[in-house]
């Protein structure tokens, strides 16, 4: 793929990872196991209060081609297929579900070194339109996506953005919710391998006059521990703790409570990844 703006996607997607990535409210855990042939498969168990649920997923990637397939404890099942270079630089991505096959989509990317395009439609019987332009260069990027329902002939959604990318830091400003909300969002790496971060985002809803104003961090305590916290201006405060416990192997604990009512239980999730 060539080096461009990337996707629309993409923009404020750094910050917006360093303040949501990670803070579980729910116990995890999962298995993988990797066979000779280059299949990856998954165990994943989820207990979220009483409810408990699991799935199985299997990977291969070959050249060009991805394929992830997943089973769940409700039969559901889902397949991602992802082919590249069908058309030089490109990548074309079908997803379906199966008993909700309507919710499926296949989608298509195009990559150019000043531009990308991403278009997306659905499988239903009238079928909801997607479609996103990034106009720019690694550096400096702006972009709109749409989305266009074809049984009503209406947009259901409009959003633009912007974003300036260093390498030690990024700075994005997006407009969206058809221009009810804007939000705008910096990071800053304090160190080369990007594990200790600062974080700042503000969001403004325009129709509630409501403001929203967050910032966090990530700490690399060890080349193998990593902490995480965050706080909002409505006085959420959230961290995070995470330990490569053997090589690819993480345990995540985190933990969010309200600083306004301590009297609330607070929120508490554990993760535990095992891959060999």
């Amino acid at each position: 793929m060539s080096k461009g703006p990337g996707l629309f996607s993409d923009i404020g997607k750094k910050a917006k990872d360093l303040l949501t990535r990670d803070y579980l409210s729910d116990h995890k855990f999962s298995v993988s196991t990797y066979s000779e042939s280059g299949v990856a498969l998954t165990t994943s168990t989820v207990k979220k209060g009483g409810y408990s649920s699991g799935d199985v997923a299997a990977q291969y990637a070959y050249k060009n081609t991805f394929a992830d397939v997943k089973v769940d404890t409700e039969s559901n099942i889902s397949a991602i297929l992802s082919v590249a270079d069908i058309v030089p630089s490109s990548k074309t991505i079908a997803t379906l579900k199966f008993p909700n096959y309507e919710s499926g989509k296949v989608e298509v990317q195009y990559f150019h070194p000043h531009a990308s395009l991403s278009a997306a439609v659905g499988l239903s019987q009238a079928p909801p339109v997607d479609f996103s332009v990034t106009l720019g260069t690694p550096t400096f990027a702006l972009g709109a996506e749409a989305g266009y329902e074809t049984t009503s002939g209406k947009l259901t959604k409009y959003t633009a953005g912007i974003t300036i990318t260093k390498p030690e830091s990024c700075a994005s400003v997006i407009l969206g919710d058809k221009g009810d909300t804007i939000r705008a969002s910096y990071i800053h790496y304090m160190d080369q391998l990007k594990k200790t971060a600062a974080v700042g985002e503000i969001t403004r809803k325009f129709s509630t006059n409501e403001n929203t104003f967050t910032v966090g961090g990530s700490y690399a305590v060890d080349p193998l521990t990593l902490v995480k916290v965050k706080l909002n201006n409505h006085g959420t405060l959230g961290a995070v703790l995470q330990h490569e416990v053997i090589r690819k192997s993480l345990v995540t604990i985190s933990s969010e409570f309200d600083t306004k009512a301590l009297d609330k239980t607070p929120k508490f999730g554990v993760s535990l990844a095992l891959k060999p």
